[in-house]
């Protein structure tokens, strides 16, 4: 494994719209929060809030970012998000190519 692999994230959320999905990528992106996002969707959506069942579309937002700023970037999704509480997840990166990984460090580096 590479030095400093084990602390690279993808970051999820999901949003109402596509135009609120690029409206937060922006903000994160521009704060240095995350290297990079993507934006997919419409997503077809099940679900249970405020003990109702739901269904409708959601854009899902994914961020690339390290370990050392995610507390800081999930506190920038709640804070920005549309929803009062929203889905923020994250995964590690298993692997990634050196050059990506030193990319998303230099990135995301305060």
């Amino acid at each position: 494994m590479l030095s400093g692999m084990a602390d690279l994230l993808s970051v999820s959320t999901a949003v109402p719209s596509r135009a609120a999905a690029i409206v937060l990528a922006r903000s994160v992106i521009s704060s240095g929060l995350a290297a990079g996002s993507q934006v997919a969707g419409p997503v077809g959506s099940v679900f249970w809030h405020a003990g109702e069942f739901g269904e409708g579309e959601e854009w899902v937002v994914s961020f690339k970012t390290t370990a050392a700023r995610y507390d800081e970037l999930e506190a920038h999704l709640i804070e920005h998000h549309k929803w009062q509480n929203p889905e923020v997840t994250a995964v590690p990166i298993a692997r990634a190519s050196v050059a990506y990984v030193e990319w998303v460090e230099r990135v995301t580096a305060k």
